[in-house]
C-alpha cells in the first residue's frame, strides 16, 4: 500500500507532507504539555528540535524550484529522521530506564545550542526521562515519535529519488 500511495505523490507533495506533518507532530507535543500535563524531558525536546530542523528543511525543499537543491535537502531530512528515529530508540531502551537523564547528550545538545534560552516554551526541560515515560492509546509517546520519524523518513527518501 505504501509503495503504491508514493508511486502517485509528487515530490513536492511528499515534501509538503512532510513539513505539515513535522510541525504537526510539535505541535501535537506542545498540546500535550500545556494542555494535558505530560512535561518533556531532554530526550523528548531533542526529538521536537529535530521535528523543527526536518519541518524547516523539507519545508524549504517543498517551496524552492530547483530540483537539485530539492533532492539535496531531502536527503538532509533523510539524515535527521534517521537521527530522531536513533533518539527515539535511545530514550526508550536507555534514558526511560534511567532515574535522570541529566548531562546525558541529549542535555548537552540542547545546552550547546541554547535551545532552553531561546524559546523555553518549545524547548524547556520540565521532566526527568523516568517522569516523562508516557503511553498514548497503549504506545509510549516515543514509539509514537519513532514511527513518525520513520514515516517522515521514507517520504523524504521517496522525494530525493523521484523525477
Amino acid at each position: 500500500m505504501w509503495s503504491d500511495l508514493t508511486l502517485r505523490l509528487s515530490r513536492n507533495a511528499l515534501l509538503g507532507f512532510t513539513c505539515i506533518a513535522s510541525f504537526a507532530a510539535v505541535g501535537a507535543a506542545l498540546l500535550s504539555q500545556y494542555q494535558f500535563g505530560m512535561l518533556p524531558c531532554p530526550w523528548c525536546i531533542l526529538q521536537r528540535f529535530v521535528f523543527v530542523l526536518i519541518g524547516v528543511v523539507s519545508g524549504v525543499a517543498w517551496l524552492l524550484p530547483a530540483r537539485a537543491v530539492k533532492r539535496a535537502l531531502a536527503l538532509l531530512a533523510v539524515l535527521m529522521a534517521a537521527a530522531g528515529v536513533v533518539a527515539a530508540g535511545w530514550q526508550h531502551f536507555v534514558a526511560a530506564q534511567s532515574a535522570s537523564c541529566a548531562l546525558t547528550f541529549a542535555d548537552r545538545v540542547i545546552g550547546a545550542l541554547r535551545l532552553e534560552s531561546l524559546a523555553p516554551f518549545l524547548f524547556g526541560i520540565q521532566a526527568s526521562c523516568a517522569d516523562a515515560a508516557v503511553s498514548l492509546l497503549g504506545w509510549p509517546y516515543e514509539a509514537w515519535s519513532g514511527a513518525l520519524f520513520l514515516l517522515l523518513g521514507a517520504a523524504c527518501a521517496v522525494a530525493a529519488v523521484r523525477r
